[in-house]
């Protein structure tokens, strides 16, 4: 096998959850891109339509389903129906996720808290659980779970600690789930992207402008990320070409842990 099949998909079935938009659906193009058969899942009908056509339109096999899956029983419910109609998903990416909040942690609401947690671990695990271990029979399988640097260092302007929190979680997750599942063919890794100018940060630099370049001058590239750089990433674990990767945790942030 060359070096360059060994990241070919065909055959292969991938979720990615919040994939409508951002890294999620970068990460759905790369997938599909290497002939992969696309799931994106989300929570907004029409961002779900818009990216669908837009994969559909580079000859890409995609399809929808809607679910919030900040409540985890949407996210049993997804589970239902992926493993009633879209058997066998062979590649799982938990992509969905958030912080939406920036509460000190003195004034955090514990159902506050307990919805992020929901958001960003709760709904991998039903997933990892539900999706994952319907691939132990196959012996193959990739799951890749989307954390943060956040996960290994804690944000200076955030507040709550909700979101580290359950993304350092989620890393340990990995770990813990990679190494139950290496016998079974299964690998699971982790991706832990810094500042990327996703919808939802550019949300914050639209209330902040000067955010924009305070990150970037933090950062050694000096300049955020474009979410398509990290569907080379995924698709690299998504692949064979990982296939004596697992339970490993990939920064891509610019270089700004190093700082």
């Amino acid at each position: 096998m060359s070096v360059l099949d060994r990241f070919n998909l065909t055959g292969r079935r991938a979720l990615i959850t919040g994939g409508s938009r951002g890294l999620g659906l970068e990460m759905a193009r790369a997938l599909g891109e290497a002939g992969a058969e696309v799931i994106i899942s989300g929570s907004n009908a029409e961002h779900l339509h818009k990216a669908c056509e837009e994969l559909r339109g580079a000859n890409i096999h995609a399809s929808a389903l809607q679910a919030d899956l900040s409540k985890p029983e949407e996210a049993e419910r997804l589970c239902d129906t992926l493993l009633r109609d879209h058997t066998p998903i062979d590649i799982l990416i938990n992509n969905v996720g958030g912080r939406r909040i920036n509460t000190p942690t003195e004034d955090l609401a514990l159902e506050d808290w307990q919805r992020i947690l929901d958001l960003n671990l709760t709904q991998a695990f039903i997933l990892t659980k539900r999706i994952g271990g319907a691939m132990i029979p196959r012996q193959w399988g990739r799951i890749i779970n989307i954390a943060s640097i956040n996960a290994l260092w804690p944000g200076k302007a955030m507040r709550g600690r909700s979101y580290e929190t359950s993304k350092g979680a989620l890393t340990m997750f990995t770990k813990a789930v990679a190494a139950d599942w290496a016998m079974h063919g299964i690998t699971v890794n982790a991706i832990a992207p810094g500042p990327f100018l996703t919808d939802a940060n550019k949300r914050w630099i639209g209330e902040r402008p000067e955010f924009e370049g305070e990150v970037a001058t933090s950062i050694p590239m000096g300049r955020w990320g474009s979410p398509e750089e990290i569907g080379p990433l995924a698709l690299y674990l998504a692949s064979d070409a990982s296939s004596y990767m697992t339970g490993s945790v990939l920064v891509i942030d610019g270089g700004k842990l190093l700082w």
